[in-house]
């Protein structure tokens, strides 16, 4: 029997992210095996609110800007005497640090911290987000158990100061095998949306426009592919800040892919993305945990290449799709490789791409696993 009923997961918003894409998921299982489960917001997005089930009680904590935090924290304290959880789970820095805050008020509250990434260059980002995972290694003994959702991530916390104890496990992200499957009406639908022929092959990238996912290494291997193959074509599946996004264009016109690249923004019907891909390329940098676009891409029968951030090479289950970060060169070869692959062996090789998400990182095995984690300090 379970140990504990009421469970609240707290994440920064309901908008695109693999983090928060990951804690709806999770809360949907949760509350089909019968656990009353809540999910907190810091921001009121709207992006991820239709994915939500019925039987998820959702709340937005009203954090007005950057530095709302007694406000916030005012607002969190308030639903949490009200919904009376006996367990927090939380995501990233941020809401980690406050949900250990929590504690002071309601001692008896097991709280449990989420690490989505490994190698973080902290140089590329704004002092404050140094300094929060600074706290967060500070603060990293306050939580009863920790979840990092790739072995990468594990590693890279415990070697920057994070408790090395058995109450931080390993549970990877679990891909909704239901939701993304092979679509070929949904296809044809995309494709034809952005102008690409039949005979066209169409590689992408899903991601924010940020620089843990190395766009400039994903466009310069794009350059390469476009002169060694016929009919390529090009896409960004994803939004970022726009003088970043100024930027990046810029580079594509000076690689001659202006006519080839198709710049599609933040995207909510992922599944029929996928499914217009002939191939999807990770070029990520560093950062990434468990990359969620890989796992769907593969349910989706998509065949991937990636760089070895992460947990890449073990979701691929494939080092011959896997290249070093930063090596467009590598990165174009590997592509051609895979693509002439995937045209050998057709559909069995989309069916193998799928069987393998299906059979080791399935929604139900995150549930369960996530569930017993908690169970046990509960």
């Amino acid at each position: 029997m379970p140990t504990f009923r009421r469970i609240a997961l707290l994440v920064r918003s309901l908008d695109h992210g693999g983090a928060e894409k990951q804690a709806t998921v999770l809360a949907n299982g949760l509350a089909r095996s019968g656990y009353a489960v809540s999910l907190l917001a810091f921001y009121p997005g709207l992006a991820l609110r239709t994915e939500v089930s019925s039987e998820v009680s959702v709340k937005c904590l009203e954090k007005r800007g950057r530095w709302d935090i007694l406000a916030l924290l005012r607002n969190l304290l308030s639903v949490l005497h009200e919904e009376q959880p006996e367990v927090l789970y939380s995501f990233l820095p941020g809401p980690n640090l406050l949900a250990c805050i929590t504690k002071l008020r309601f001692p008896k509250l097991k709280v449990a911290w989420g690490v989505r990434a490994s190698y973080v260059d902290l140089a590329r980002y704004s002092w404050l987000t140094g300094f929060s995972y600074w706290l967060e290694r500070r603060f990293s003994g306050c939580p009863d158990l920790i979840i990092a959702n790739s072995e990468a991530g594990r590693r890279y916390a415990v070697s920057h100061g994070f408790s090395d104890t058995d109450r931080f496990l390993v549970i990877p992200n679990g891909i909704d095998t239901e939701l993304f499957r092979p679509n070929g009406a949904s296809r044809e639908v995309i494709r034809g949306e952005w102008g690409v022929l039949p005979h066209e092959t169409l590689v992408g990238i899903v991601g924010r426009l940020d620089p843990m996912k190395d766009y400039p290494t994903f466009l310069q291997a794009a350059a390469k592919l476009a002169q060694r193959e016929e009919g390529m074509r090009f896409v960004s599946v994803g939004a970022g800040p726009v003088n970043y996004a100024v930027v990046l264009r810029e580079q594509a016109c000076k690689l001659g892919l202006e006519k080839r690249m198709i710049w599609a923004g933040a995207r909510g019907d992922l599944p029929a993305i996928y499914n217009a891909l002939d191939l999807l390329v990770s070029s990520s940098s560093f950062g990434e945990g468990f990359s969620n676009v890989l796992g769907e891409a593969m349910a989706c029968g998509v065949p991937c290449v990636a760089t070895d951030v992460g947990d890449a090479r073990a979701i691929l289950g494939d080092s011959d799709a896997v290249v070093s970060p930063a090596d467009p060169e590598a990165l174009a070869t590997k592509a051609i490789a895979v693509m002439k692959r995937a045209r050998l062996e057709g559909a069995g090789l989309r069916v193998r791409l799928r069987q393998r998400i299906a059979e080791n990182f399935s929604v139900k095995t995150l549930v369960r696993r996530t569930s017993a984690a908690l169970e046990a300090i509960s």
